[in-house]
């Protein structure tokens, strides 16, 4: 059992070597992992007989073409399996179709009604939006090895168990079994900002930081922390609820039920309703119309809609301030609809930020901005998936 076991983390690692760093040859897998070469040789045998992974030729230099013999890479094959990703946002679900290798292959939106709905409802608006996507590849939703899921609210990923979302209208909910039962296929659900972490670190900015931390502000305000290189989701798999630490005792009324949240002052939803009594402000035009508004309106010198944003830019400062002061990341990055405006970014808050760390004789971390859009979130999606089909497939191959 022991020599079994060892035999599926060295497949295991050897196929995320490839994944992250090929092609590459065989030498240069033992060198990193230090594995064997023999038993590199063994283990790579197996994963290319159970198609996971492909040779490739290799560019020769002159003294390898004159020995005579063919040089080869490894890669992971493509072809292998495919894997979606998707993002639940407030109005729409976006989805991606990657192969085994991360390689884009379809894309598609679809809209949805505003609002909380019931986990089956939900359920199903996925499930026609996958068989649309895979459609436009030719496919079907049997064709796909998993598929991850990226939804705001407090999820625990382990489990897949939604504490409480914005999309839901239970709290407790199995969300990660009702989807997989009605799909047929794995589901891998996590919170959406952790997956947007996963892919800064796959795809973006955080891909050469080991340390950083990524902010999301949209209708909420959502946060994932790579930390050694590794995602953080704490002991119950739901860490990291930014949005939903305190800022101001018995404060503003937050739509997790709480008061005094962060994301009661910061979010879309909360600058909208704190500023109703701007002119030209109503609680029913599209949510980044009246925060349109309501920026315009502070520019233009109207007190209380200033109000409303110098407060939401103080309680951002002090949120990442406090972070900094705890974490001391090499890197903040903001993300999300809401950069599209930069009263979160601008020099004030920086520098009120800066002003609440502590001193040391080291500059603060730097805090960059990342306008995502929805398929960039959707492919974090995918790329946590992805882990898990490699994880799946390497142990499948027991008969190999």
């Amino acid at each position: 059992m022991a020599f079994g076991h060892q035999k599926v983390e060295s497949r295991r690692l050897l196929l995320r070597e490839i994944a992250q760093r090929g092609p590459l040859p065989r030498i240069d897998l033992a060198a990193r992992t230090g594995i064997s070469r023999a038993t590199v040789t063994s283990v790579t045998g197996e994963l290319l007989r159970g198609g996971l992974i492909e040779e490739v030729p290799r560019e020769s230099r002159s003294d390898e073409a004159s020995r005579g013999r063919p040089r080869v890479d490894l890669k992971v094959a493509g072809a292998a399996h495919l894997i979606a990703g998707l993002k639940v946002s407030t109005t729409a679900i976006s989805l991606v179709l990657m192969d085994f290798e991360g390689a884009h292959i379809a894309d598609f939106e679809q809209q949805i009604a505003p609002g909380r709905h019931s986990p089956d409802a939900l359920a199903e608006e996925i499930a026609t939006a996958l068989e649309a996507l895979t459609a436009q590849a030719g496919l079907g939703l049997g064709d796909v090895s998993g598929v991850g899921v990226g939804l705001a609210g407090v999820v625990d990923a382990d489990h897949g168990l939604v504490y409480w979302s914005p999309s839901l209208d239970q709290r407790n909910v199995p969300f990660g079994t009702v989807l997989s039962e009605r799909l047929g296929i794995a589901v891998y659900l996590d919170n959406d900002a952790n997956l947007v972490a996963m892919a800064e670190l796959t795809f973006g900015i955080g891909k050469d930081h080991s340390d950083f931390i990524v902010i999301t502000i949209e209708s909420g305000v959502g946060m994932g922390m790579v930390l050694g290189g590794q995602l953080y989701r704490g002991t119950r798999g739901c860490g990291a609820e930014f949005g939903h630490t305190k800022v101001h005792l018995d404060g503003a009324l937050c739509r997790c039920g709480q008061r005094g949240c962060l994301e009661a002052y910061v979010a879309d939803y909360a600058l909208v309703r704190e500023a109703a009594s701007v002119g030209g402000v109503s609680l029913t035009m599209p949510t980044s119309q009246a925060v349109n508004t309501v920026l315009r309106a502070a520019k233009a010198g109207d007190p209380t809609a200033r109000t409303v944003i110098e407060r939401a830019g103080k309680m951002f400062a002090m949120g990442l301030a406090n972070l900094v002061n705890i974490f001391d990341p090499e890197l903040v990055i903001l993300a999300g609809e809401q950069m599209q405006f930069d009263h979160l970014y601008a020099d004030t808050v920086i520098d009120d930020m800066q002003k609440l760390i502590v001193e040391i004789d080291k500059p603060a971390p730097a805090v960059v901005v990342h306008k995502w859009n929805n398929l960039m979130w959707a492919k974090g999606a995918a790329a946590y998936a992805l882990e898990y089909v490699q994880d799946t497939a390497v142990e499948e191959l027991a008969d190999v």
